[in-house]
């Protein structure tokens, strides 16, 4: 082991002396740096934007004059998807899946106000983030400084001394490998910060911000362990150079941006319009809740005088335009949510292919368990819009039993004729207060970490596909200098 640690002195001593290795040090550092910068400010930022919208939306709502409770119903009020306190290091795919959601009686919509969506292709091919700087330039830089380790000793005839003067193929490549792996622990070391900043802030965040961290660490080591490898295995300096940049191509670029685009054309999403097309087909058959008369509610009618025993609609004790405006949303809810749950099953077998691709590509396993940990995945998304279904179908339920309790149904029929009729309609807006704030409740630091296991799972079996193939070439390096 002590040849091995002068020998990777020796490495680094030399590559301090090389002005295109420094340079593309401090240029990674650099920029990891600012990634880290800009993205944790840019979150700050968003999270207080969102909170501000947030209490203005509860306030707009709140802020409601008396009427009657089914104006409020189609009044609405927004909700804002909460801010990982991880999303600056690795956003995952919120930016692509909107931030704001409109909630409203008889309809479910759509998150909007996507930054991804919103803005130019350029700024889609890739954030400026710390992961985004690890899983796609940190390598590069470990390929362009490493890519001639063995094979440079080789061609120059150092090998041989290093031999003659009792060093073993092991303690080379270990040497060699420990002084690109010290690069790449000062490349790793601002994202690093990045996560523990967070993570002292929020206790709960240090288990995911913990395994984040290890994951890249074990994701660096193996292009660390890979780059080695590759330059005792090839022929020349240059040959090992153009064989680790058609990998870093592969595995960086192709297989993640191919995995992505086989799960479009494979599992092929219907339109937003075709959704709601489908949607409103279905809620035809359903029946019209605003009228009491429409033929489709004769049989809860019928239930509904049974259950308070009485012959007549107008004997009831409460409204029966309530009881059926609650029956019909109840109703369209369960559509929304079988829809929703296509969606999502859609959406998560489109995930499953890049899941697939993570076999080929160590870059799109440590980025799985990253959004994982992080809260920023594909379950985080549909977690936030099965919430906010919950809260807006509480809601609007709570507002007709305004309309069921607090509305007279004489009142009621009338008030489309009868200004006095429509006035007494108006229920006080004390009641808008007493409704409750939507409240997002977040995956468990258990929860998260369990979602991370299949990618490190992935990341383990690369990272030992590239031990392996470093045992290989240390015995392949054996044989030729003996």
């Amino acid at each position: 082991m002590r040849r091995a640690l002068r020998i990777a002195a020796g490495e680094l001593r030399l590559m301090t002396r090389t002005r295109t290795a420094w340079l593309g040090l401090i240029a990674l550092v650099l920029l990891s740096a600012v990634a880290a910068a800009t993205s944790s400010a840019h979150i700050a930022s968003e999270r207080a934007a969102r909170a501000e919208h947030q209490a203005a939306a509860d306030h707009a709502f709140e802020a409601q004059p008396d009427r009657h409770p089914h104006r409020a119903v189609h009044y609405g009020t927004y909700v804002q998807r909460p801010v990982s306190p991880l999303a600056a290091f690795e956003p995952g795919v919120d930016p692509f899946t909107g931030t704001t959601l409109f909630l409203e009686g008889h309809r479910q919509n759509s998150a909007t106000f996507g930054a991804m969506r919103e803005s130019s292709g350029l700024i889609r091919f890739g954030q400026l983030t710390p992961a985004f700087v690890l899983q796609t330039l940190a390598p590069l830089l470990l390929i362009f400084l490493g890519f001639s380790t063995v094979a440079r000793e080789r061609e120059t005839g150092v090998l041989k001394q290093l031999r003659l003067h009792g060093a073993h193929a092991g303690d080379v490549l270990v040497g060699k490998a420990l002084a690109l792996g010290a690069i790449g622990g000062v490349a790793l070391a601002p994202a690093l910060v990045s996560l523990a900043v967070p993570a002292a802030s929020a206790p709960a965040e240090a288990a995911s911000a913990a395994l984040i961290g290890g994951g890249y660490a074990a994701y660096l080591a193996i292009w660390v362990l890979g780059v080695v490898a590759v330059s005792t295995l090839a022929r020349s300096s240059r040959g090992a150079l153009l064989s680790l940049i058609a990998v870093w191509a592969v595995a960086v670029v192709v297989v993640p941006r191919g995995a992505a685009a086989l799960a479009a054309q494979a599992e092929p999403a219907p339109t937003r319009v075709e959704m709601d097309l489908r949607l409103a087909q279905d809620a035809r058959r359903i029946g019209d809740s605003h009228n009491p008369d429409d033929p489709f509610f004769t049989t809860f009618r019928e239930r509904t005088l049974a259950a308070y025993g009485v012959e007549q609609v107008e004997d009831l004790p409460v409204n029966f335009r309530g009881l059926v405006a609650a029956e019909g949303e109840a109703l369209t809810s369960r559509l929304f949510a079988d829809s929703a749950k296509r969606t999502a099953d859609q959406q998560r077998a489109q995930s499953a292919w890049l899941e697939a691709g993570a076999v080929l590509s160590p870059a799109l396993a440590v980025r799985q368990a990253s959004m994982a940990g992080a809260a920023t995945g594909l379950e985080n998304h549909v977690s936030f819009l099965e919430q906010a279904e919950a809260y807006r179908f509480d809601l609007i339920q709570r507002l007709n039993r305004l309309h069921t309790e607090g509305v007279r149904a004489e009142d009621d029929a009338a008030r489309s004729r009868d200004p006095e009729a429509e006035r007494r309609t108006r229920v006080s807006a004390d009641n808008w207060a007493t409704l409750p704030d939507f409240e997002f409740r977040p995956a468990t630091p258990a929860q998260r970490v369990g979602g991370m296991l299949p990618g490190l799972a992935v990341l383990t079996a690369w990272l030992l596909a590239a031990i392996g193939l470093f045992v290989i070439a240390g015995r392949r390096l054996g044989q030729v200098t003996t």
